[in-house]
């Protein structure tokens, strides 16, 4: 069974590209900050991070490393260092304002790829809706001259009639070189066909033998055993519909399965029943469009989602939703931050920092909010060179003028980002 270590299989080929790619050559030290590495280490109080060529070469207290010579020395005396964001559950694609199919284009991926950056999100597993632009900007990031958001890709969400088309819609995404398969075992509330559970197993068993993982959209807590009993990989999205129980429990822990709740995505089903208090936030308002708010502000796209009944059911599950993250985290199961952001109205890169803060209020610490958001995301969907401040990983991370391990809603507090040790432009 393969447990969410999806590109293992593809890293050997873009490690050598990687090897064989220079730009950014030199040494970056950075000097004093209190360190958050996204490991479950205490914060190191002034510490010193040097970055090489891209990659991490030392990070330890500040009387304990010497810096290379000639090493550019930033002072961050007083600040923190913390790893890049990684969204375990995104989509990078054709949106544009509010429009879903605006263009799936290079351009516009980039567009969202440097939103996500600023923001401090330095990674986004796009799970379905994938494309040659986007498979192509992934294998373009393996590089020392990288400064917006990594992306992996799952290409087509698969779907079929048979067993034989979803086997070969599996191959067309294991053989355009995709990193998970994403399959959806879910009903959208009563009102789409599920997909039957013997061409569901037929999936997970095709995706395992082109050795890929499977991430699992799903809503009701009966599918998300089954999906478990299938060794599918990754539950994509919160269990919504009942409490969960001491049998899933088990089998989450005895598969040490990946929960991904996107708690934000069930926010964005119904805030705009009303105006949304972050409208006032200027974390949000320094990325947004005004024309976008006054969209959202009608008064008959808000009577619209006051009146729907699936935003209105969401709205009354998310308190499950909230519960689920905190039970499972006490019992130990690995959660991982994801938000399926990407679609219209859902916020790419400010709702990172609203899902880890909501997280933090359904249970978690605020160090083990930021672990589930760099660490720990890294580990779940098998990105191995992420994730933590550690030697030889890429220097991925965010400078933060304020404490987000005191309080979680620091995480805004980010005054510059870094990959692979390059400043992210502003704009």
């Amino acid at each position: 069974m393969i447990r969410a270590i999806v590109s293992f299989f593809k890293l050997p080929s873009l490690l050598l590209l990687s090897m064989l790619c220079s730009a950014n050559e030199g040494t970056i030290a950075f000097v004093g900050a209190t360190i958050i590495d996204g490991t479950d280490a205490e914060p190191l109080e002034d510490g010193v991070l040097v970055v090489t060529d891209g990659r991490i070469q030392t990070v330890g207290p500040r009387s304990d490393v010497t810096l290379p010579q000639g090493a550019e020395v930033i002072d961050v005396a007083g600040k923190y260092i913390m790893p890049g964001l990684i969204n375990a559950h995104g989509h990078v694609g054709a949106t544009i304002g509010l429009n879903g199919n605006g263009g799936y284009t290079r351009t516009n991926l980039l567009r969202q790829l440097s939103l996500y950056a600023r923001y401090g999100v330095t990674a986004v597993n796009s799970l379905g809706g994938d494309f040659g632009q986007g498979f192509r900007l992934r294998d373009e990031q393996f590089n020392s001259d990288l400064n917006r958001a990594r992306i992996y890709v799952a290409g087509s969400v698969v779907v079929g009639d048979s067993e034989e088309a979803i086997r070969n819609e599996v191959n067309r995404n294991a053989d355009v070189g995709a990193n998970f398969i994403k399959v959806r075992i879910d009903d959208n509330l009563g009102s789409t066909q599920k997909i039957s559970r013997p061409l569901f197993e037929a999936l997970v068993d095709q995706a395992h033998r082109r050795r890929l993982p499977v991430a699992v959209h799903l809503y009701y807590l009966d599918d998300a055993k089954f999906m478990l009993m299938t060794e599918a990989d990754i539950i994509a999205h919160s269990v919504r519909d009942l409490p969960v129980d001491a049998q899933f429990i088990d089998m989450m822990t005895a598969s040490d399965t990946c929960y991904i709740p996107t708690l934000t995505r069930e926010v964005s089903t119904y805030v705009y029943e009303s105006v949304p208090d972050f409208f006032e936030d200027p974390y949000f308002l320094k990325e947004v469009e005004p024309a976008i708010l006054e969209q959202l502000s009608s008064p008959e796209r808000m009577s619209q989602v006051a009146g729907s009944r699936s935003a209105q059911t969401y709205k009354a599950q998310l308190p499950t939703a909230m519960d689920n993250v905190g039970t499972l985290h006490r019992e130990g199961i690995r959660i991982a931050m994801g938000t399926d952001t990407g679609p219209p109205a859902r916020f790419q890169g400010y709702f990172e920092h609203m899902e880890m803060h909501m997280m933090v209020d359904a249970g978690l610490s605020p160090h083990d909010a930021i672990r589930a958001s760099t660490g720990v995301a890294a580990d779940c969907i098998g990105m191995g060179d992420i994730g933590t401040l550690e030697p030889g990983k890429w220097g991925d991370f965010s400078i933060l003028t304020e404490d987000p391990v005191t309080d979680i809603r620091n995480s805004q507090s980010i005054e510059s980002v870094y990959i692979a040790g390059n400043l992210v432009p502003d704009e």
